[in-house]
């Protein structure tokens, strides 16, 4: 057996044991329900079908950027936990100053509305996770709760660094580092596009044994006959965005040769070149919960599984 071999079976192994451990001393396991939304609607819906908390972004076509002052402060009211991202442009993860001081102002904004928690996250260009970066975001975002006033949650805040982690040189040496920069869980499919296939990698259980107190959520092309291999797995939360797309039911185009009624769209921008948009799926929330419900209720009965070991 390879070196790396066996440190895959051990990190698999200490995963599997943390999670027996926690069942023993903490009784009953709760994996919570992470539902990212984009709108107020999505965020109500998550609500009623059972979320625990929702991340709320725009633009998650691009992966998700900061969603606006207005919106955050209206999906706050609803009452939801409200994790805001903090992501000041798409493409990748690597951010100049300018990047960063811009994303400072955009942390104490949205904690300032009253949200519940932040997702932020950075990296060098060597693929490294940049802890300097990293380090300034939950700076800001420790200063600007700790001048918050209790009706908007006062000092409490969560900092959860996001899936940049996935795109990092070393997921796993990415994770381990976090615990050292005061941050509380992070976003991970594994280094993988989807969980299911960070799980089948082994990197996924890799995170979980290397993440110290930092909580793993599995999120990524999450599917429902995902969840209970992702909670056997031993992560604290599963996130999706259990959203569907909604036709337009606008009326305006151009004349011309297109739709069924001869109009043509007017391209705005390289995004989409329909008027369709996601929507929040009340069903597939819905699912989710029980899903993540029952996949508990099993784990509790049945040893988290071991994955495969890696080859060399």
């Amino acid at each position: 057996m390879s070196d790396r071999t066996r440190t895959s079976s051990s990190a698999a192994a200490t995963a599997a044991a943390a999670v027996a451990g926690n069942a023993a001393t903490s009784g009953p396991r709760r994996v919570a329900l992470e539902i990212a939304v984009t709108s107020l609607a999505g965020a109500c819906t998550a609500l009623a079908e059972g979320a625990d908390r929702v991340e709320l972004c725009t633009a998650l076509e691009i992966g998700g950027v900061t969603p606006s002052q207005g919106l955050t402060e209206a999906v706050v009211t609803t009452g939801v936990p409200v994790h805001a991202l903090v992501r000041a442009r798409g493409g990748d993860f690597v951010y100049d100053d300018t990047d960063l001081a811009v994303m400072e102002r955009e942390v104490r904004t949205l904690v300032a509305a009253g949200v519940a928690g932040v997702v932020v996250g950075a990296l060098r260009a060597d693929g490294s996770l940049d802890v300097d970066a990293v380090a300034r975001l939950v700076s800001a975002a420790r200063d600007a709760a700790g001048a918050r006033p209790a009706e908007l949650g006062g000092p409490r805040l969560d900092v959860t660094v996001h899936r940049a982690v996935d795109r990092a040189a070393s997921p796993v040496d990415a994770v381990a580092a976090l615990a050292a920069l005061g941050v509380d869980r992070v976003l991970t499919s594994g280094g993988a596009s989807r969980a299911r296939d960070g799980l089948a990698s082994g990197v996924l259980p890799d995170m979980v044994a290397a993440a110290g107190g930092v909580e793993v959520m599995a999120g990524g092309g999450v599917r429902l006959d995902d969840v209970t291999a992702l909670v056997e797995a031993g992560v604290a939360a599963v996130h999706l965005s259990a959203s569907t797309t909604a036709a337009t039911t606008a009326a305006a185009g151009t004349p011309g040769a297109g739709d069924e009624n001869g109009r043509s769209l007017v391209s705005l921008g390289s995004a989409g070149a329909t008027d369709s948009y996601a929507v929040t799926d009340a069903s597939v929330v819905r699912a989710a919960r029980a899903a993540v419900d029952a996949a508990v209720a099993v784990a509790r009965d049945v040893a988290p599984r071991t994955p495969t070991p890696r080859a060399p």
